[in-house]
């Protein structure tokens, strides 16, 4: 999906912010300069992850990141490792995946890429409210009877914390179609909070289903930029489940048909979606209505 005028005047203010402190004009004048190339260059034809890409490659020749986002990385996924048996147990009596899907729509909260900062009692809110979470039951049934169809099943996953999540629904899927091939798909490389190889062995999952990096330190999933491996999964799959606004955005009108599963957690994407923020967004491409 191209990106869009307000993500790229987004990005620009983000960056413009980032750098506000720092004392050099003339480097900063320049840094921007670089940065509104890159998106006169590539707006056109590029979608929102990999422009953030290309900038956040400008950005590490001009300045160090400051952010340790390894460190939260390893903050949330242990956070939400505590909340895990807390959250099987709400879980025991769920008849259908449904309420799977409400927490790991949760989990997408925890975004520092869109949020800028994860406000620790919004996400136990959330948490706390899960089971009021609006999913279109049409949408849910659709996925079980793709399921009980498919051979494999590829899982994007998206943020750290909220692969713990993607985990528990994993484990369900595996219990409920014992037949499915299950494959789950993270980043290649750092980029902001994005789950990792790394994360999946934290949190454990790498011990459940096989886990293979898509190759690219992006936020996002473009085929262009896949490994061998990660495309081959990902043109072979019977059925995709997406996690994350920056899926979506990477992956809409790509031909691959995912069920995308994130919050809206920006104006633009409570627009697109008639909804309000935080709401969440659970439907197969084919069946999206987007304004």
């Amino acid at each position: 999906m191209i990106a869009n005028s307000r993500c790229i005047a987004c990005n620009l203010s983000k960056k413009e912010e980032k750098i506000r402190k720092h004392s050099d004009e003339k480097k900063k004048k320049e840094f921007i300069q670089k940065v509104t190339g890159i998106l006169y260059k590539y707006g056109d034809i590029e979608s929102t992850p990999m422009l953030d890409k290309r900038i956040q490659d400008i950005y590490n020749e001009y300045y160090e990141e400051e952010t340790d986002y390894v460190a939260l990385k390893h903050k949330y996924n242990q956070y939400m490792l505590e909340r895990e048996d807390e959250i099987k147990e709400h879980l025991k009596e769920a008849k259908n995946i449904k309420d799977y899907i409400k927490y790991v729509c949760v989990g997408n909260y925890i975004d520092f890429g869109v949020t800028g900062n994860i406000d620790d009692q919004m996400l136990d809110d959330l948490l706390k409210k899960v089971d009021s979470l609006n999913i279109p039951e049409q949408e849910i049934k659709y996925l079980e009877e793709e399921l009980k169809q498919a051979k494999t099943l590829l899982y994007i996953t998206d943020n750290c914390g909220e692969i713990v999540l993607d985990k528990i629904f994993i484990e369900e899927l595996k219990k409920r179609y014992g037949n499915l091939e299950i494959t789950v798909m993270v980043r290649g490389g750092l980029a902001i909070n994005d789950a990792t190889i790394e994360d999946a062995q934290e949190i454990g999952l790498t011990k459940i289903v096989p886990v293979i990096s898509n190759g690219a330190a992006i936020a996002g999933t473009v085929k262009e930029q896949l490994s061998k491996e990660a495309r081959k999964q990902l043109d072979s799959a019977d059925v995709i489940i997406a996690k994350g606004m920056g899926n979506f955005e990477s992956m809409y009108q790509e031909g691959i048909n995912p069920y995308y599963l994130f919050l809206c957690k920006c104006g633009l994407f409570t627009r697109r979606f008639g909804v309000k923020l935080f709401d969440p967004i659970f439907c197969k491409e084919e069946r999206l209505d987007i304004k």
